[in-house]
């Protein structure tokens, strides 16, 4: 299996007869996601967590150019109806539901977003960041608007030649759901929140994965997002977790798992 992080929290999921892309996002102006359009060209089946823009924007281009299927429950279902006119390549999912795709499965939970605190605005959204990146305020302010999460939120349990894969949306988990213990890897997106280490740690004590693959940690939308410091997270690992292996990836190359 090859597993490409693309940026953001984007992913693709590849085997020997399936592959599988996930929130595709490509950057604004300024960004630090080197994706472009056509690195999505090639995938006719795309799986989406939740309806945040940095997840769904570039998704209706996909629909259109690439004729590809989208897998999302039913708010970000309705923002894209409102953009494409393939409306039968949307496939409405719910928590619960078992995908087949080949030689994947994917089994669709319940997730939870991360909860942006009062610290983490301000010190985003900084007045010399807007200024920084001011053209890109109208978008935001627009996209913001009109991409919601509204609680609809999955993460996928995917297995694939012998491997089992969580990929979470966001940085949080809900109580009452049966995620899977110890997977071989948990993609795991880090930002969010000021206190990104507290929420990883109430993860991991939970989860207890093998292995950790990040992402969201780029700076794909600035000012609203930001290079994340991944120190106090590799040291959190380091004295609490030293069995977890955890990867930082490239952008567009492919690791082998």
């Amino acid at each position: 299996m090859h597993i490409t992080w693309k940026g953001t929290a984007s992913f693709v999921i590849e085997t020997a007869r399936e592959k599988l892309l996930i929130d595709p996002f490509l950057s604004l102006r300024g960004g630090t996601n080197p994706a472009s359009l056509e690195d999505f060209l090639d995938y006719d089946t795309i799986l989406i967590t939740h309806g945040h823009f940095d997840h769904l924007y570039f998704v209706p281009e996909l629909i259109d150019e690439a004729d590809a299927t989208v897998f999302c429950t039913q708010l970000p279902a309705s923002t894209l109806e409102r953009y494409t006119e393939n409306t039968g390549n949307i496939a409405v999912i719910k928590p619960g539901m078992e995908l087949t795709f080949s030689d994947i499965t994917v089994h669709v939970l319940r997730g939870k977003h991360i909860e942006f605190d009062r610290r983490y605005i301000p010190a985003t959204l900084s007045p010399y960041r807007v200024l920084r990146y001011l053209p890109n305020m109208p978008f935001l302010f627009w996209a913001n608007r009109t991409f919601q999460e509204g609680g609809q939120i999955v993460a996928f349990e995917i297995c694939a030649e012998e491997k089992q894969i969580l990929l979470l949306g966001s940085l949080n988990l809900l109580p009452e759901e049966n995620y899977p213990h110890r997977p071989d890897l948990l993609i795991l997106p880090y930002q969010g929140n000021n206190d990104l280490v507290a929420h990883a740690d109430h993860i991991l004590d939970r989860i207890r994965p093998k292995n950790i693959l990040l992402s969201h940690f780029d700076n794909a939308f600035p000012p609203e997002s930001r290079d994340v410091d991944l120190r106090p997270l590799k040291k959190l690992l380091t004295q609490k977790y030293p069995h977890i292996h955890c990867v930082k990836p490239t952008a567009g190359k492919a690791i082998t798992f």
